[in-house]
C-alpha cells in the first residue's frame, strides 16, 4: 500500500506540479486549497504525511498545524516556507511540525525530506497495513437484516453508538458479522470522523500484541531499534476493535483493563503515562463466561467489557433475513464480475433456505461470490450450489437421531467429517417435537418441560413449519 501524502497550498500551478511529483516518485497524492480542506482531507484519509503552505487563504499555517497534531499527533507536518518565513517555520518545528523547506522548492531536498519524515519515530509505518478507516456509503440496509432480532440489535447500536459509554462487547458465532456491528457504532458516533482502527488478538503472539496495542520505546527489547507509536494512541478520540479478545493472555488483560479504567499506560519500556480517550469495542466467538469461570479470562475485565453486550444470532436462528442476504451479495457481485443474475430458483432457493449455515453470513457470502464468478446464466440454479450444500438434504434426516448421536460418539470420526450443525439441529428439533407431543401440543407446558422460554419456542416451531413446507 503506497504511503499517502496531502499537498495543502492555495496556489494551483505549485500544487499541480508538486502533485505530479509526488504520485511520480511512488506516493498516492491528495491535494487541498484551503486550511479548512486540509483538515476534512486529514481527518477523513489518514494521510501518513501532510506538506502545508505556512500561509493559506483562510487560516494560518500554524493553526491548521496546531489541530493536526491535536487530532491526529501521529502525522508527520512538513511545512512549506516562503523566504522569508524562517522564524515562523522555526516555531512550527516547535508546535509539532517534522522539518521545513523553503520556497522556491528544490525538488531533490523535499523529496529527502519526504522520505526521511516517512521513516521517523513519530510515524509508525508498521501500523500502515492495519489501520483501517469506515469510507462506505452506509445505510441499514449494509448488513441486511429484516428479522425482528436483527431489528432489535440495529437499534441498540445507535442508541450505544451517540451515547457516552467507552465499551461494548460484541458476541457471536464466527461470521456472523461482529465486525460490521463494530463498524456501524463508529459511523453512528459523535467519534465518525475520527480514526477506527481494529487489531485481531488471535492472529498475533503475545509480546507483539502487546507492543502493537501500547507502542514501545527505543531500546525497550532486543528488536526495538526506534519508538514505536501504539493503536490505542493512534486511535486517540476515536475508536478501537479489539476482535477475538477471548484469545488475549492474561497479562495484557490486566494492561488492558487499567486502560478502561484509567484511559490511560505505559509504551512498553516507558515510564510516562499516555493519555487517550478512545472507545473500545472488543468481540469475541467464545463464551466469555464460561472462560472466566475456567480461569482463562479475568473476570474483572470480563464485566469492565460487557457494559453494553450485543448478542448476533447465527444466521439459522433468524432465516428470514436469508434472502434479502442473497439479493444484497448477488447484486454487489453482479457489479463485481459484470453479470447478470437476475433470481433464484425455488429448488436452489428451497435448498439455501433449509441449510444450517454453519459459517454464517461469511459462508454465504463466500457460496454467492463463488457462483457469480463461475457461472453465466441469469438465474441461480440448484446445479450450481456446492456439493457440500447439496449433500445436506432435508429428506435425508435419519429416521433416529439418536442413533445417529450413538453412530457419532462410538465410533472414530469418518475421514471427511460428520454433518455437526445438520445433527444438533436435528436433534433439538426431536426433542421440541417430544416436549410439543407430551404436552398436548401445549406450548407453555413445552416450555416449561424444556426449561425454554415459550417466545423461543415459538420461533423454532415456526422455523420448523417453514423448512418442513419447503422439504
Amino acid at each position: 500500500m503506497k504511503p499517502v501524502i496531502l499537498l495543502v497550498d492555495d496556489e494551483d500551478t505549485i500544487r499541480m506540479f508538486l502533485e505530479k511529483t509526488i504520485r511520480d516518485e511512488g506516493y498516492e497524492a491528495l491535494t487541498a486549497a484551503t486550511g479548512q480542506e486540509a483538515l476534512d482531507k486529514t481527518r477523513s484519509e489518514l494521510p501518513d504525511l501532510v506538506l502545508l503552505d505556512l500561509k493559506l487563504p483562510d487560516m494560518n499555517g500554524i493553526d491548521v498545524l496546531r489541530k493536526i497534531k491535536e487530532d491526529l499527533p501521529e502525522v508527520c507536518v512538513i511545512m512549506l516556507t516562503a523566504f522569508g518565513d524562517i522564524e515562523t517555520a522555526v516555531t512550527a518545528i516547535k508546535k509539532g511540525a517534522f522539518d521545513f523547506v523553503s520556497k522556491p522548492v528544490n525538488l531533490e531536498q523535499l523529496l529527502l525530506t519526504i522520505e526521511k519524515g516517512l521513516n521517523s519515530q513519530k510515524l509508525s509505518r508498521e501500523l500502515f497495513q492495519l489501520r483501517r478507516r469506515v469510507k462506505i456509503d452506509f445505510d441499514d440496509k449494509y448488513i441486511p437484516g429484516e428479522s425482528s432480532r436483527m431489528k432489535d440489535i440495529y437499534d441498540i447500536v445507535k442508541t450505544v453508538a451517540k451515547s457516552d459509554t467507552t465499551t461494548v462487547l460484541i458476541q457471536g458465532e464466527s461470521g456472523t458479522g461482529k465486525e460490521m456491528i463494530a463498524n456501524m457504532i463508529h459511523k453512528y458516533s459523535p467519534r465518525h470522523d475520527k480514526p477506527f482502527l481494529e487489531i485481531n488478538c488471535a492472529s498475533l503472539p503475545e509480546e507483539l500484541l502487546e507492543s502493537e496495542l501500547f507502542g514501545h520505546e527505543r531500546g525497550a527489547f532486543t528488536d526495538a531499534k526506534s519508538q514505536k507509536v501504539g493503536l490505542l494512541e493512534l486511535a486517540h478520540k476515536g475508536t478501537l476493535f479489539l476482535d477475538e479478545i477471548g484469545e488475549m493472555s492474561l497479562t495484557i488483560q490486566v494492561k488492558l483493563l487499567r486502560v478502561l479504567e484509567k484511559m490511560s499506560f505505559r509504551r512498553v519500556g516507558g515510564t510516562k503515562d499516555i493519555n487517550v480517550s478512545v472507545r473500545i469495542i472488543s468481540a469475541t466467538n467464545r463464551d466469555l463466561a464460561m472462560e472466566v469461570a475456567a480461569r482463562n479470562f479475568r473476570e474483572d475485565l470480563y464485566y469492565r467489557l460487557k457494559v453494553i453486550p450485543i448478542n448476533i444470532p447465527p444466521l439459522r436462528e433468524r432465516k428470514e433475513d436469508i434472502y434479502i442476504l442473497l439479493k444484497h451479495f448477488i447484486s454487489h457481485y453482479n457489479r463485481q464480475f459484470h453479470k447478470n443474475f437476475q433470481d433464484i430458483d425455488q429448488s436452489a432457493y428451497e435448498r439455501l433456505i433449509s441449510y444450517a449455515w454453519p459459517g454464517n453470513i461469511r459462508e454465504l457470502k463466500n457460496v454467492i461470490e463463488r457462483i457469480v464468478l463461475l457461472e453465466d446464466d441469469s438465474m441461480l440454479k440448484y446445479d450450481h450450489l456446492p456439493e457440500t450444500i447439496k449433500a445436506e438434504s432435508v429428506s435425508d434426516k435419519p429416521r433416529s437421531i439418536s442413533h445417529s448421536l450413538e453412530m457419532a460418539l462410538g465410533r472414530p470420526f469418518p475421514e471427511d467429517g460428520i454433518e455437526f450443525e445438520s445433527l444438533i439441529a436435528n436433534v433439538e428439533n426431536e426433542l421440541i417435537d417430544k416436549a410439543m407431543r407430551e404436552a398436548g401440543n401445549n406450548q407453555s407446558k413445552a416450555s416449561r418441560l424444556l426449561n425454554l422460554n415459550r417466545d423461543k419456542l415459538r420461533y423454532r416451531l415456526k422455523t420448523n413449519e417453514t423448512e418442513q413446507e419447503g422439504s
